[in-house]
């Protein structure tokens, strides 16, 4: 995998989301001995890629990168908390894990690209609430005055608990085989694809498993090169592609 994204132009890529290894199953793609080792290399190879003010988003577990140093590649921005609440509650001797961290880098200081309008989510604040905090003096003429309530929504913040997993019955889900550990939402994808990338703009997944975020590319008008070593999900994924209106698909093995 890593011969395939070296094979991508420098400085040619505007967004990249890395659903990659977590390094905590026992599949074969999913047997890293050290994952935040793995990640530092793929975060040195990322920064290659990118354009400057591009982002990654890099998926793991709570503790993906810990303990390496990643601030001479790139700057991390966020660390976004997936909530899933419906998890199966098997931990005895420890509290049940319950969340996926999806670390927001960029190239640079600034992002070339942050689209909060279209990533609004509603504010579910009550009336009285809202405008006694609209009252505050940082609010009404201070640095936080830019804060105030939008009709159109609020930013999502960092934790995320509106995006559900799938399940055996939820319509998108492509393989069974690619269930909680391959397959993840497109409301998930799209979210971050939408915030950090224009159309036309070129988005890169060395992961694809069944090709969600190559979906969400097509579908929302992005270019996009997607890596897969799984034939299966290759063909799945062009399954997939093909049923999608908008003609962009470009699908490298």
């Amino acid at each position: 995998m890593f011969e395939l994204i070296k094979s991508v132009d420098n400085e040619s890529v505007d967004l990249i989301i890395c659903d990659g290894p977590y390094g905590i199953t026992n599949y074969d793609w999913d047997k890293i001995e050290l994952i935040q080792e793995f990640n530092l290399n793929l975060i040195e190879l990322f920064a290659e890629k990118l354009k400057e003010g591009g982002s990654l988003y890099l998926f793991g577990k709570p503790d993906c990168i810990d303990f390496i140093d990643y601030r001479k590649f790139l700057t991390l921005k966020s660390k976004i908390v997936w909530y899933q609440p419906s998890r199966l509650s098997q931990g005895k001797i420890n509290y049940t894990n319950n969340y996926d961290i999806i670390c927001y880098f960029i190239k640079g200081k600034r992002p070339r690209c942050y689209n909060l309008d279209d990533i609004r989510v509603p504010q579910l604040v009550e009336l009285s609430h809202r405008i006694r905090c609209e009252q505050v003096p940082s609010v009404i003429g201070g640095k936080y005055s830019k804060t105030k309530f939008n009709k159109d929504g609020k930013n999502p913040g960092d934790v995320w608990g509106d995006i559900k997993q799938l399940t055996y019955n939820s319509k998108e889900l492509v393989s069974r085989d690619a269930l909680n550990t391959i397959q993840k939402p497109e409301k998930l994808f799209e979210r971050l694809i939408l915030a950090s990338s224009l159309e036309d703009d070129l988005v890169l997944d060395p992961f694809s498993g069944v090709g969600t975020c190559a979906a969400v590319c097509k579908r929302t008008n992005r270019n996009f090169i997607s890596f897969e070593i799984n034939n299966n999900f290759v063909e799945l994924s062009n399954n997939r592609l093909n049923n999608i209106d908008p003609n962009r698909q470009v699908v490298l093995i």
